[in-house]
């Protein structure tokens, strides 16, 4: 039988121990910090900017509740999350410390400081009680978890019963010809945008392969119900370039 030693998963199109690839993922996370904001709005045409208000409009946060946003990066959700919902707090937890440090240099973190605190830890083993959140979010960070199961189980762990999960993820758009058109400019530009703006293509090359290996729509919402959570619904955006999925903790 193998041991955890001896699993594998992906890291992009490589296949690499279990064991390493959280080592490799806070490597690429550490190199794109400084740019990661930019390089966002670069690659998707300020589009994700759109996603991120969608995911709000779904998730329509209500005054004092608690937030957790997992591989939250530099706040683009909890910041978004605090402006719509007066006297929440919202803890931003991230792998990353670099990630975070950008985050906390952003003129919306100075002015949400009473409301909002900044957490190093890891989505599979979260470094908080049971039943502590009211929401849950994870937007394009999930797919960079080694074992998206045990992620998940934490969410259910630390969302208080009648909590909400929310993803962002990448995911497949239902049109293959639209598909292979999208995968034609991830491929050839994405990189290339990488090494240019960031002086970094190998992570933005992993970042375009990270997206190919995610599991499609109805294969993640199976991974939620199996998590625990129930009324796991999903919603496509931009033709399915990227998904919401929506689980409560009952």
């Amino acid at each position: 039988m193998s041991t955890d030693q001896t699993k594998t998963t992906h890291f992009g199109f490589k296949t690499v121990e279990e064991g390493e690839k959280a080592g490799l993922v806070h490597g690429v996370f550490s190199r794109v910090a400084s740019k990661y904001d930019i390089m966002n709005d670069l690659m998707s045409l300020g589009i994700h900017r759109i996603w991120k208000d969608a995911m709000m409009d779904w998730l329509a946060p209500r005054p004092g509740q608690r937030l957790l946003d997992v591989a939250g990066g530099t706040g683009d959700v909890a910041f978004r999350f605090l402006n719509r919902a007066p006297g929440s707090i919202a803890t931003v937890c991230d792998m990353t410390e670099s990630m975070l440090i950008e985050g906390q240099k952003r003129a919306e973190a100075e002015d949400m400081s009473e409301r909002l605190s900044w957490v190093v830890g890891d989505a599979m083993a979260l470094p908080f009680e049971a039943n502590t959140f009211d929401v849950y979010t994870i937007s394009f960070g999930i797919r960079n978890v080694t074992r998206i199961g045990d992620a998940l189980r934490e969410a259910y762990r630390v969302l208080k019963p009648g909590g909400r999960l929310m993803v962002l993820e990448f995911n497949q758009i239902p049109n293959d010809l639209m598909q292979a058109a999208y995968d034609a400019y991830s491929f050839n530009v994405i990189p290339v945008m990488g090494q240019i703006v960031a002086n970094d293509r190998d992570s933005y090359q992993y970042l375009v392969e990270s997206i190919r290996k995610f599991p499609n729509q109805e294969l993640f919402a199976s991974m939620i119900r199996e998590a625990g959570f129930e009324q796991v619904k999903y919603r496509n955006l931009s033709m399915g370039i990227a998904a919401l999925h929506s689980g409560w903790k009952i």
